[in-house]
């Protein structure tokens, strides 16, 4: 009799993708009698899913939480979704993890191009899409076209799907050359590419979005070729059960957002670094935040707020300068006024170290002060316009909130009310009266969008730190194989 569980699979099997999508993945269409094949009937019956892997920043790493990556959680919750343990071997390159899959592994997932071609092997559905990339060392001539490209000394990866790009192009222009190698990673890469044992590299979009904090040397140039398609990869013969069940895991994950929104957990959207202040801001990460981020660190453990909340506060209030003074007063890396550092016992404002305790404790008292009625993520976001613009003013715009219909304890709406306390009409039939009301909303706003940027700062420098702290030596650039021109 088959596992409970596998018949709950079946069971769901009617929301299956289309055929056509079948066909595109090299799928046969589903037989009649739904069989889960040897190789998902084998999975249950052990009860874990042996998946060959690599240890890369955009696959999976160790992070300080345990073990994490962009495919380590696709991973972890497909063998959520059979209902079975998850067991890993990373060590291998992709052309490894690729043998390792047809003799014995129950899936490959290594940032593995979808490639119909390969022996043995039968693919996924697509996950995300691959745009290869041309990236180049600043200070050369920007190359704009593949014609730019002769007689640079180019790198790219072995087996990762660029070097399949590189020679699709290579039959349309046949002086182009570059090296590849399997041996190392992108930040060696771009650390070649940076230090000029290359003047330029291919690697995918999403990859340079993740190192490129760290390789301000490096340039994007222009995509090269149609986007790849990153899949999983499973062995052929076993059945076709285990890859239907992903298939269906992977549309599910689609469908409800969620594969959308791990996509910009792990490599950040494409704006992150292109909005209006964003690259002074992150300049001021490096060069700024390093010599306070413990005691952010510090003032986060005790009042129980992410240190990197706390940062992109002093950020807004100070761009953390611990002698910043406002025309009003206000001073300090967290910008307190003379009552509110008495209340706090905060006896120098203009000693960093004082004025982010303050300015944490300050917080956490307007965010314990507030209604119970508003929970969640809006009570925090209330609890930063307080800080800005004070309680009471933020009171004022809840009532104002209320008499326009709306949910006071809802920052979406709230925010719509806090500007009309600048106009007489609204803000006279409050108890404090006027306030710049504009103010807290765009003072939220970006201190949202900076804590975003030092979240996927944090992420990055982690996986970076872990798996690509040692740049490639002078005497390493010898581990590329050449591809010539191929006239």
């Amino acid at each position: 009799m088959l596992p409970p569980l596998l018949d709950h699979l079946r069971r769901r099997r009617r929301g299956y993708l289309a055929l056509c999508a079948c066909l595109v993945l090299g799928l046969a269409p589903e037989r009649p009698d739904r069989s889960p094949g040897p190789q998902l009937a084998a999975v249950l019956e052990r009860d874990f899913l042996s998946v060959q892997t690599r240890n890369t920043p955009t696959t999976y790493y160790e992070g300080r939480q345990g073990p994490t990556g962009f495919e380590y959680e696709l991973m972890r919750r497909f063998a959520d979704h059979l209902g079975v343990s998850l067991t890993l071997d990373a060590d291998h390159n992709i052309a490894g993890v690729l043998e390792a899959v047809r003799t014995e592994g129950d899936m490959g997932a290594a940032a593995l191009p979808l490639d119909p071609s390969r022996e043995g092997l039968i693919f996924s559905r697509p996950i995300m899409p691959l745009q290869p990339l041309l990236v180049y060392r600043r200070g050369l001539p920007p190359p704009e076209d593949i014609d730019d490209l002769v007689g640079l000394e180019i790198g790219t990866l072995t087996d990762t799907g660029t070097d399949r790009v590189m020679r699709e192009l290579q039959a349309d222009h046949p002086r182009l050359s570059w090296k590849e190698s399997d041996d190392i990673e992108v930040a060696a890469l771009l650390g070649q590419v940076a230090d000029g044992a290359l003047d330029a590299a291919v690697v995918f979009e999403h990859q340079f979005r993740l190192n490129r904090l760290f390789f301000p040397e490096v340039e994007d140039g222009f995509r090269l070729g149609r986007p790849l398609s990153l899949a999983w990869a499973f062995p052929t013969g076993q059945g076709l059960g285990l890859v239907r069940e992903a298939n269906r895991f992977l549309t599910d994950l689609q469908g409800s957002g969620l594969l959308s929104r791990l996509e910009t957990r792990y490599f950040g959207r494409d704006d992150y670094l292109e909005y209006v202040g964003a690259r002074t801001f992150i300049g001021h990460v490096h060069e700024r935040l390093p010599e306070y981020d413990g005691l952010f660190r510090a003032a986060a453990r005790q009042t129980g707020f992410d240190w990197k909340l706390l940062a992109a506060v002093g950020y807004q209030e100070s761009h953390w300068r611990p002698e910043a003074t406002s025309p009003t007063g206000v001073r300090g890396l967290m910008m307190l006024t003379n009552a509110t550092a008495s209340d706090l016992d905060v006896d120098d404002r203009l000693d960093p170290a004082q004025s982010i305790d303050g300015g944490a404790r300050y917080l956490r008292e307007l965010k314990d002060r507030l209604p119970e009625s508003i929970t969640g993520e809006d009570r925090l976001f209330m609890a930063l316009a307080a800080y800005n613009v004070g309680l009471g003013h933020l009171y004022d715009a809840r009532r104002l909130t209320e008499m326009q219909g709306g949910d006071p304890d809802a920052w979406t709406d709230v925010r719509e009310a806090l500007p009309l306390l600048q106009e007489r009409e609204w803000y006279s039939k409050t108890r404090y009266g006027y306030a710049r009301g504009g103010e807290p909303v765009i003072y939220v706003r970006n201190i949202r969008r900076y804590y975003e940027i030092l979240a996927y700062v944090d992420r990055s420098q982690q996986q970076f730190h872990q798996l690509n702290a040692r740049r490639p030596e002078a005497s390493e650039t010898g581990i590329f194989d050449l591809v010539p021109p191929s006239s």
